[in-house]
C-alpha cells in the first residue's frame, strides 16, 4: 500500500463493542444534557452525522450538541461507563474524517459558538464551534482579526489545536501563537482552564497537539490590528519563472504580505476566461494585512509576472474567505503534507512536469512561512516547526475507478520535489499511519506530548485524531 493509498484508508474505524442500545444511551444523556442528544431516530441525524471528507460515511450511535461544559462531562462519563468510542466534532474538515465515527459518540460542539469581542484588551473569547468566517466577521467589526487559515467554515478549535497556519501567519503569528487561554473538558470529566500559569503543560500542549487532551468549549484569543487590507484572487501564467519567482518574492517580502500559491487547473468559475479552463495556472490568494498606501509596492512584484486574472483589491479582511460551494459536493482527496526549504525554476519546472502527467483536479500548494512563525523558539508550543521556509501540498481528487494511478502520482510527485526538510503539519495529515504523526512532532516534542497525555489522558480516551499515546503505552 502507497503513502498516499493510506491518506484515505478507513479501515482502522474503532467500532462500539456490543452493548447497551443507543436509545438507551440517548435517553440517559437526555435526562442530564441541557443540550441536544440525537440519534439515527432523529429527522436530521443524516445531516449531523457528516463531515467534509468525501470517502467516509460515518453512523455514530449517539450525538451529544452540548450547550456548556458540564454536558460534555456528562457525554463523556456515558461514554466511559457504555465503552463507547468518542470523536469531536467542530467544522468538520479534518482530511482523515476524525469528527465523526461508527458506532459511537459524537461530541458535536457546534453550538458553543459564542465570540465576545473586547476591543480595549485586543482579545476575544470564542466558543470551540464558532467558524474561523464569523469570529473575523466579529473582530473586524472592531478593526481587529486573528489569524486562522484560508478557508471561512472551518471550525476555530479545530484549527486552533494543529497550528493555523494562514494569511497573517507571518505577520501575527500562526494561530497558536495567539491563543492565550483553553477552557477544556478533561477526560474525567474535570473542566479547567489552561493557560500560561494554570496547567502551563497542557497549555503548551494544546497549541499544536490536536485533540488528543480533552473537548475545548472555549478559546481565549489575543486580536490584532487590521484596518485595512488588499486581497484576493490573481491567476498568473504557470511557467517555471512565474513560480519561482512568486514563491521567492514571498518568502522574502514584507510580512504584511501573505501568499498561498496554487499551482493546478484553472477551475470554470464565472471569473475565469473560458480559454483558461483546465489550463495549467497558479492562483495565487494574495493578502496584505497593511496600510493601502504601501500595498501597490508590495503587491508590484507579483503583478510584473503578468497576471492573467486579478482580483486583488482593498477589501475588508472577512472577504479574504468567500462563501463556499454548496450542494453538497464532497470529493474524494488524496493528499500529502511536506516542508520545501525553496522553490527555483529548476523545482518549479519539475511540479510542471508532475501536473502535466495528470488530468483532472490536481494540484501543488505552496504556502512560504517565516516571518513571525520563525521567531518563536521551536519548544515553545507543540507545534515545532517554526524554521522550516516553506509548505507544500501535493493532492489530487480521485474517482471509484483510478485510486491506484493518483495515489501513485502523489507519492511521485511529493519524491520530486523532496529537498530533504524534515516535519510535517498535523492539520493537512490524513489518515497515514502512526509513523506520519510522530514526523509531525519530532523528537522531544513527542516525548514531552506523551507525559501529557499520560498526565491528562491516560486511558486515551481521546483517540480519535492524529493520536499521541500516553506515555508508557504500546
Amino acid at each position: 500500500m502507497t503513502d498516499a493509498t493510506r491518506t484515505t484508508d478507513r479501515t482502522a474505524t474503532t467500532r462500539r463493542p456490543e452493548g447497551v442500545p443507543a436509545d438507551e444511551i440517548a435517553r440517559e444523556l437526555r435526562a442530564v444534557v441541557g443540550g441536544r442528544v440525537v440519534t439515527a431516530a432523529d429527522p436530521d441525524h443524516d445531516e449531523l452525522r457528516e463531515v467534509k471528507a468525501g470517502d467516509v460515511d460515518p453512523r455514530p450511535a449517539v450525538i451529544v450538541r452540548p450547550s456548556g461544559p458540564a454536558d460534555v462531562a456528562h457525554a463523556l462519563a456515558a461514554a466511559r461507563r457504555h465503552g463507547l468510542p468518542v470523536a469531536v466534532r467542530s467544522g468538520g474538515h479534518s482530511t482523515a474524517g476524525h469528527g465523526s465515527l461508527d458506532d459511537g459518540l459524537v461530541v458535536d460542539v457546534r453550538d458553543l459558538a459564542g465570540i465576545e469581542v473586547d476591543p480595549d484588551a485586543r482579545t476575544a473569547w470564542v466558543g470551540a464551534g464558532a467558524t474561523a468566517g464569523q469570529v473575523s466577521v466579529a473582530t473586524s467589526a472592531h478593526g481587529l482579526a486573528v489569524g486562522f487559515g484560508d478557508t471561512g467554515s472551518v471550525g476555530v478549535a479545530g484549527i486552533t489545536l494543529g497550528g493555523g497556519v494562514g494569511y497573517l501567519s507571518r505577520r501575527d503569528g500562526l494561530t497558536v501563537d495567539n491563543l492565550l487561554a483553553a477552557e477544556v473538558v478533561l477526560a474525567d470529566g474535570r473542566t479547567v482552564i489552561a493557560d500560561a500559569e494554570q496547567h502551563p503543560d497542557l497549555f503548551w500542549a494544546l497549541r499544536g497537539g490536536g485533540g488528543n487532551f480533552g473537548v475545548v468549549t472555549r478559546l481565549l484569543f489575543r486580536l490584532h490590528p487590521v484596518d485595512e487590507v488588499t486581497g484576493g484572487v490573481m491567476f498568473l501564467p504557470a511557467t517555471p519563472e512565474a513560480i519561482a519567482g512568486l514563491v521567492t518574492y514571498a518568502q522574502g517580502a514584507r510580512e504584511e504580505l501573505g501568499v498561498i500559491a496554487n499551482v493546478m487547473a484553472a477551475p470554470p468559475m464565472p471569473f475565469v476566461p473560458p480559454e483558461l479552463h483546465g489550463r495549467l495556472v497558479i492562483m495565487a490568494l494574495v493578502c496584505f494585512a497593511g496600510p493601502a498606501a504601501d500595498a501597490e509596492a508590495a503587491l508590484a512584484p507579483i503583478r510584473a509576472l503578468g497576471p492573467l486574472v486579478d482580483m486583488v483589491r482593498p477589501i475588508t479582511y472577512p472577504e479574504m474567505f468567500p462563501p463556499e460551494n454548496g450542494g453538497g459536493f464532497k470529493p474524494v482527496a488524496l493528499g500529502r503534507n511536506m516542508y520545501l526549504d525553496h522553490v527555483d525554476a529548476d523545482v518549479a519546472a519539475t511540479m510542471l512536469e508532475r501536473l502535466a502527467l495528470l488530468d483532472g483536479m490536481r494540484a501543488v500548494q505552496l504556502r512560504p512561512l517565516g516571518g513571525a512563525i520563525a521567531r518563536v523558539p521551536a519548544d515553545a508550543t507543540a507545534y515545532a516547526h517554526r524554521s522550516a521556509p516553506l509548505m507544500a501540498q501535493v493532492v489530487t481528487f480521485v474517482g471509484p475507478d483510478d485510486r491506484d494511478a493518483r495515489a501513485a502520482w502523489v507519492d511521485g510527485t511529493v519524491a520530486a520535489l523532496d529537498q530533504g526538510v524534515p516535519g510535517a503539519y498535523v492539520n493537512f495529515l490524513g489518515e497515514e499511519g502512526p509513523e506520519r504523526v510522530r514526523v509531525a512532532y519530532p523528537g522531544a516534542t513527542w516525548d514531552r506530548l506523551r507525559q501529557v497525555k499520560a498526565a491528562y489522558d491516560p486511558e486515551n480516551l481521546f483517540r480519535r485524531n492524529q493520536n499521541v499515546p500516553p506515555a508508557g503505552a504500546a
